[in-house]
């Protein structure tokens, strides 16, 4: 195995005179500029595994929750979030969260949702 040549000290040449505070404030700096795009991602990106761990934690079994999430990613609602689909029709409803879940896994208020969401 080649050995890898000993360059700390040029590396380190443009932090050698910082003091720990402005150390402090440039590794956060480069730590938001590193996040900052998975921040983003996540803003913006879901997937079908992750709204069921929502789906998980609003009470909904695992069967329960694959089931809502297929319908609302088949009429492409899952860009807003299952639990947001399942709470907001709850609320517009006056129905229990369980049972507004259960609605969409069996197909009904689809339209309602799509209604709602493309304003």
């Amino acid at each position: 195995m080649k050995e890898r040549p000993d360059d700390f000290q040029t590396r380190r040449e443009h932090l050698k005179d910082m003091s720990d505070e402005e150390l402090k404030k440039y590794f956060f700096e480069l730590t938001e500029k590193v996040v900052s795009p998975l921040v983003d991602l996540a803003r913006t990106h879901t997937s079908k595994s992750i709204e069921r761990s929502v789906l998980l934690r609003m009470g909904f079994s695992s069967i329960e929750a694959k089931s809502i999430v297929e319908e609302l990613a088949e009429h492409n609602l899952l860009a807003f979030g299952a639990g947001h689909c399942v709470y907001r029709l709850s609320e517009e409803k006056a129905i229990s969260i369980r049972d507004a879940g259960k609605s969409i896994a069996e197909g009904e208020h689809l339209q309602t949702l799509k209604g709602w969401f493309s304003k």
